[in-house]
């Protein structure tokens, strides 16, 4: 497995129409079944793209196993972090409970999740799903906020490896510029990363709130 984190089957977990099993209940019972089921590092991309931002109010959703909300905490920015996965909400709680970070920790879809404020930074790394989560999450940008979207492109159904086998699940440089349609796109286009089982095709988008 890569050591930057392959989220294949996690993708397909949170596809909207999901498979039997591919539920909040099967992500709780694979999470519990082991001490941690991905990497504890931030993906390499979403690292890059972020570094250089002035910390502020950012928002995770699908945070999973809260990786990259950790990452934010620790950078200096005030975070809520979503997902559907109880256990995996505990394991970052569990994460940061021993220091002085402090994460907003939700358990909720976030198809239907709605957010009480607006966002510095809506942060969607590796989630996957038929519903546009995408074009909600820019509406809850603060005005000089990032949408900042990495994920598993479609071209690794015939050139990469990873990701979901749906196509209806993968990002396309054409869907996620529809998703930023009302704001500035600063970044746009694909990341390849080198996995033991291959090269995946990444797709990553940042747009702006002007």
């Amino acid at each position: 497995m890569d050591p930057q984190r392959d989220d294949s089957e996690h993708d397909a977990a949170h596809g909207g129409s999901r498979p039997p099993g591919h539920d909040a209940a099967h992500w709780d019972e694979r999470y519990r079944a082991t001490d941690r089921l991905w990497s504890r590092e931030p993906n390499a991309t979403v690292v890059d793209v972020l570094a250089p931002l002035t910390p502020g109010r950012a928002l995770d959703l699908g945070a999973g196993e809260g990786r990259h909300a950790v990452w934010l905490a620790h950078s200096g920015w005030a975070v809520t972090a979503v997902d559907f996965s109880v256990a995996g909400i505990d394991r970052g709680r569990d994460a940061v409970s021993a220091s002085s970070l402090e994460v907003d920790w939700r358990v909720a879809d976030v198809r239907w999740w709605l957010p009480e404020t607006a966002y510095d930074l809506v942060l969607v790394a590796y989630l996957h799903l038929v519903e546009d989560v995408l074009a909600r999450a820019a509406s809850w940008l603060a005005l000089g906020g990032r949408l900042v979207v990495v994920g598993h492109a479609l071209r690794n159904l015939t050139d990469g490896v990873g990701g979901p086998s749906d196509p209806r699940l993968l990002h396309t440089e054409d869907q996620l510029r529809a998703a930023a349609a009302d704001l500035t796109i600063e970044r746009l286009g694909e990341v390849e990363r080198t996995t033991p089982a291959g090269v995946a095709i990444d797709i990553c988008l940042v747009a702006r709130k002007a």
